[in-house]
């Protein structure tokens, strides 16, 4: 079965053109499939339009969220509810193509866990939108080390027991592919068209840019540290202990030997114990670390590792044993 996820906001003349072409495209493909919209809280007539064509529509259902929470939760509540061994997403915006599906379709077909979208030729503008991506895709691709062109999209085609293991938070649906390199999935990137929205204004603007620079700094703690957050932390409270305790040592001898450290090494003696105790924190944090990481996948029963598949030899029963 296959699922497409379409998570809205305002997207009122958008709905049915949308809706018609998905359903043209989807009953194509000669495979059973439902369509999820997603209203995170719309304003205008979308949830109202919707809400009408799931009454002609078995294939269709409607999910609304109390408030508005961001695309992130809402492509996280369609996901939730996808019933599909396969899960599409796509804006609801008609930026994407919904005749680029099978395309997506075909890289999963070929044993791909993600394959994700590429808008090659981008029909954005180039300094609020086209440049600053094109420098957050490559600080995300040498954080992360997946070579894809376009993290931004959300035009993806996923397994679904890929998605089970993976908890979205903020707005790192962008970042979907770097969170399941950590359960091993296996990622093609697919060149899809980019489209001029044809009506309204996109939620994104420049201002997201620092936003997702904190994002790739979260991602790339999470890929790296998750299940070792002493590794990070620990090195650093070492460093700090260590150079403390040499400042403080230097600061003895002297004292040892008669000077007057307050008036010679003031500040030198407020850098060395800042350092001790900066870097006895920093350790500390790493201790907290361990144990949290601990309770995180012991309580939820999660697994540290995921397994494709096992496969055994079969011993063949004696005739007179059966």
């Amino acid at each position: 079965m296959l699922s497409i996820v379409i998570p809205i906001h305002n997207e009122e003349p958008a709905i049915l053109p949308l809706y018609d072409r998905l359903t043209v495209v989807l009953e194509k493909l000669n495979r059973s499939y439902e369509i999820l919209f997603v209203d995170d809280a719309s304003t205008d007539r979308s949830f109202d339009l919707l809400a009408n064509l799931a009454e002609t529509d078995c294939h269709l259902k409607v999910i609304r969220l109390r408030r508005n929470f961001g695309q992130t939760a809402a492509l996280a509540a369609g996901f939730d509810e996808a019933q599909g061994e396969v899960i599409v997403s796509l804006d609801g915006d008609l930026q994407h193509d919904p005749e680029d599906i099978p395309l997506l379709l075909e890289k999963i077909e070929q044993g791909y866990d993600i394959a994700s979208g590429w808008r090659k030729n981008r029909v954005d503008n180039t300094i609020t939108r086209k440049l600053p991506s094109r420098v957050a895709n490559w600080m995300m691709k040498r954080s992360s080390g997946v070579d894809l062109h376009d993290f931004g999209t959300t035009f993806k085609a996923y397994r679904s027991e890929i998605l089970k293991d993976i908890n979205l938070y903020g707005e790192l649906h962008r970042f979907i592919p770097a969170l399941a390199t950590f359960y091993g999935a296996r990622i093609a990137e697919v060149p899809i068209k980019s489209t001029h929205r044809p009506n309204g204004s996109s939620h994104y603007g420049l201002s997201r840019t620092f936003r997702v620079f904190f994002d790739i700094l979260t991602i790339q703690f999470l890929l790296r540290y998750l299940t070792r957050p002493m590794h990070f932390f620990g090195k650093f409270g070492l460093t700090g202990i260590v150079f403390g305790t040499l400042v403080l040592a230097y600061i003895l001898v002297d004292k040892l030997a008669g000077k007057n450290i307050i008036v010679e090494h003031g500040p030198l003696l407020v850098a060395g114990a800042m350092l001790w105790f900066a870097g006895l924190m920093l350790f500390s944090t790493g201790l907290i670390g361990e144990v949290l990481m601990r309770t995180y996948f012991e309580s939820q029963g999660r697994r540290i590792y995921a397994i494709r598949e096992v496969r055994c030899r079969r011993e063949q029963v004696p005739d007179g044993a059966r």
